[in-house]
């Protein structure tokens, strides 16, 4: 069992649904961004998730493609999460992801970005549009330990969710709506019961719900169908604001957090 999976059965065992929150890296300050990371999570986040900022990703809605393009005209680099992981990392114990898409990585090159990856800290990597059939031949075969963290949506083949829960490492992560990252309103009950239908196929590892979750009220709708959530865009919706105040992004956190507890 690797540690995201273990971690993740620490928290459960203690009734309490995950709570991951995800930034992308170097927003909203360059400078201040592994300081907002750790505050972060000491405010009540239990992973984290770093973005690896890319010019065009394909499964986030518009908060996090500005965020994507501000960092990138600040010429945040893969270096530069890398380098952000290892800081945080020196902070908690809590697991760290990085969450981008194959073109920076197949740039960078694979292999050496799970070697770096692990030197930094890393725990695990999401890439959403890497599919199963490409898996093998995209992933070098050392991972470092790495946990490279698949994907389903409610698109998704009863079949194919368990050919995801079969390789997939650290949890499942389940895009609980149609769309792009940071959709508003959207916890209706068909979205419910997908999450739910879901989470009874899912028998390897954990399942966490991302995509479209704004509220402590969403988090409530669907906890019994999952293990955990990931929040991104609502919280970072925030901090796009003019003139935000941290100590208000950090309430917010905590009342997310909150919500996750039984």
């Amino acid at each position: 069992m690797s540690y995201i999976s273990q971690y993740i059965q620490s928290i459960n065992s203690s009734d309490r649904k995950i709570f991951t929150t995800f930034l992308t890296t170097g927003f909203p300050e360059k400078e201040k961004f592994v300081e907002t990371a750790v505050e972060i999570l000491n405010a009540g986040a239990d992973i984290f998730e770093l973005g690896i900022p890319f010019s065009d990703p394909v499964a986030d809605g518009s908060v996090i493609q500005s965020a994507s393009q501000q960092v990138l005209a600040n010429n945040v680099t893969i270096n530069d999460v890398f380098d952000s992981a290892y800081k945080i990392k020196k902070t908690t114990n809590k697991p760290l992801i990085l969450m981008g898409y194959a073109n920076p990585l197949f740039n960078y090159g694979t292999k050496e970005f799970f070697r770096r990856a692990a030197e930094s800290g890393v725990d695990g990597v999401i890439i959403p549009d890497i599919p199963l059939e490409e898996y093998n031949t995209f992933f070098p075969s050392d991972s470092n330990g790495i946990d490279k963290i698949l994907l389903t949506t409610p698109a998704t083949k009863s079949e194919r969710i368990k050919e995801v829960d079969q390789k997939s490492e650290g949890f499942v992560y389940c895009v609980s709506v149609k769309g792009t990252t940071g959709g508003k309103n959207v916890f209706l009950d068909e979205v419910v019961q997908n999450v739910k239908n879901t989470y009874k196929q899912i028998s390897r590892n954990k399942m966490l719900v991302g995509f479209g979750i704004n509220s402590p009220q969403d988090i409530k709708k669907i906890k019994e169908h999952c293990d955990g959530v990931i929040v991104a865009s609502a919280i970072m919706r925030m901090m796009q604001k003019e003139n935000y105040k941290i100590d208000e992004v950090l309430n917010f956190v905590s009342e997310l957090s909150a919500a996750c507890n039984s």
